[in-house]
């Protein structure tokens, strides 16, 4: 990490703050200005702190690329400044810089804060002074992370309990509320966040109840990781854990009470009677006796939802009152999300990005696909090259014979990568195992590929993370689809 900070705890009230020189209070509203606005993290810490009465304000690569234009529309509307990426929003009365583990060194808004002698604190330090003293839920995990945090949310929003709720993604059920959807703001003490392992910032977290989802390769080597679960663990009063892991049973010790889900009959928190009709994109099982549904498909969802009900069972939520809930859980914007059907030829957008998510996606729309027709834009070069061998071993199994693979050259998001990979790597390599896998550089021009292969029946699967534009390119997929249906004179649905 670039930036690192003393984990130093005070007991009087007023906002902490985290610096390289140590840290100091005020009870006062602060101005802080995030550089990377847009990702999904900051942003939510931005709009926690704009409730609570700060001033915020903001720069992003994507907004000077005139990218996701609604996102910065929505944060302006809140009061959230947003400016170029120049250096040029920390000129008025800023106390802090809010930054990520993504920005670097050299970012021109970082230099101006240094040589304004502005303090520079990572968000994931800022988010533990916010969680630690309340009564916090902590969801880690290297897999369905951002689903099982707003499925706790919505279990404890609808008990009463008003909790607050910052997800890493666009949580369905708030997506008409004033902000992005990816946070409820909540009145109460009791606070439920998304824990990253990326930049080894969940060991900052001190949460009442903790939740491993699960622990595979991505971003970090296996040893490394155990070791931030293992520290992340040992700050946990309470936990849920996948006891189906094998790597969760090298975590040593446990805390006393802990609960363990899965599908293993081992498990504390167990499914029965697993019904995933993947036809109708929803799912059914029981626990110990009481019904589940689930408007999301995939035995992974499945899982997803014990994690929930077992951190509900920690939280003394009984299992019927998380079934209602669960009921009415919409999910996550960009998890095997249906962007719309054209022909009987569905287009569905998914963050699927490491070889486990992209396994689980394939997976689950397999039952309703006469075949996929898949497009995955890899994101950064040292995640792609570190889970390279990963990648080609995940496609080559996941994917049939009649199946296709479509892959752009790996996104960009600015910065010092080292360009060292191509996506035309991993797809010769695909394709040597038998895959009908095709290196498309420029993305736009996909689009055009599968206008002339796609036929009824087949499931486009759009997977990738980073990119919010991701959603858009769908969209370009299925209106060229429907343009086609008007050409040819087929009816759309």
């Amino acid at each position: 990490m670039r930036y690192t900070f003393a984990i130093n705890s005070l007991s009087e009230g007023g906002t902490w703050i985290y610096t390289t020189q140590g840290m100091k209070t005020t009870n006062g509203s602060l101005s802080y200005h995030f550089v990377g606005l847009g990702g999904s993290g900051m942003s939510a810490l931005a709009q926690v702190l704009r409730a609570r009465g700060h001033r915020v304000s903001g720069s992003d690569r994507s907004l000077d690329k005139g990218l996701n234009a609604a996102t910065f529309q929505k944060l302006s509307q809140l009061g959230i400044s947003c400016h170029p990426q120049n250096g040029s929003g920390l000129e008025n009365g800023v106390d802090i810089a809010v930054v990520s583990s993504a920005i670097e060194e050299s970012n021109p808004d970082i230099k101006t804060a240094r040589e304004r002698g502005i303090p520079i604190v990572n968000r994931a330090a800022l988010l533990a002074v916010l969680f630690n003293d309340l009564r916090g839920v902590a969801v880690a995990g290297t897999n369905g992370k951002t689903t099982v945090t707003g499925m706790v949310g919505w279990i404890l929003d609808t008990t009463g309990i008003d909790p607050t709720v910052t997800a890493g993604g666009i949580m369905k059920n708030y997506v008409e509320a004033p902000g992005l959807g990816n946070v409820r703001l909540g009145h109460s003490d009791v606070c439920v966040i998304e824990a990253d392992e990326s930049d080894g910032s969940l060991i900052y977290y001190r949460p009442k109840v903790g939740v491993i989802t699960n622990i595979t390769k991505d971003h970090k080597p296996i040893d490394e990781l155990l070791k931030l679960f293992s520290t992340y663990v040992a700050s946990c009063s309470k936990l849920a854990v996948n006891s189906d892991c094998p790597l969760v049973g090298r975590i040593k010790p446990l805390p006393v009470e802990t609960v363990t889900f899965g599908f293993n009959r081992g498990a504390l928190i167990t499914a029965t009677g697993i019904d995933t009709d993947s036809r109708e994109l929803c799912s059914s099982f029981k626990v110990s006796g009481v019904p589940f549904e689930l408007n999301l498909p995939g035995r992974h969802n499945v899982m997803n939802a014990l994690a929930a009900i077992s951190t509900a069972h920690l939280l003394d939520i009984p299992l019927e009152v998380s079934a209602e809930a669960l009921r009415d859980f919409r999910g996550i914007k960009r998890r095997l999300d249906v962007i719309g059907e054209t022909r009987g030829i569905k287009v569905i957008d998914d963050f699927a990005h490491n070889p486990v998510k992209i396994r689980t996606s394939i997976e689950s729309v397999r039952p309703i696909s006469r075949r996929i027709l898949a497009i995955y834009q890899p994101h950064g070069y040292r995640p792609t090259r570190f889970l390279r061998e990963e990648l080609v071993q995940t496609f080559s199994e996941s994917l049939c014979a009649d199946d296709a693979l479509y892959m752009p050259e790996i996104f960009y998001a600015g910065g010092t990568a080292k360009k060292d990979i191509s996506s035309k790597e991993i797809i010769d390599s695909i394709s040597a195992n038998g895959i009908r896998a095709h290196f498309v550089p420029a993305r736009w021009e996909i689009a055009g590929h599968i206008l002339s292969e796609a036929v009824p029946g087949d499931v486009v699967l759009v997977m990738g993370a980073r990119d919010d534009t991701l959603t858009d390119f769908c969209l370009d997929i299925l209106n060229s689809l429907k343009e086609e249906n008007t050409r040819t004179g087929v009816v759309s649905r």
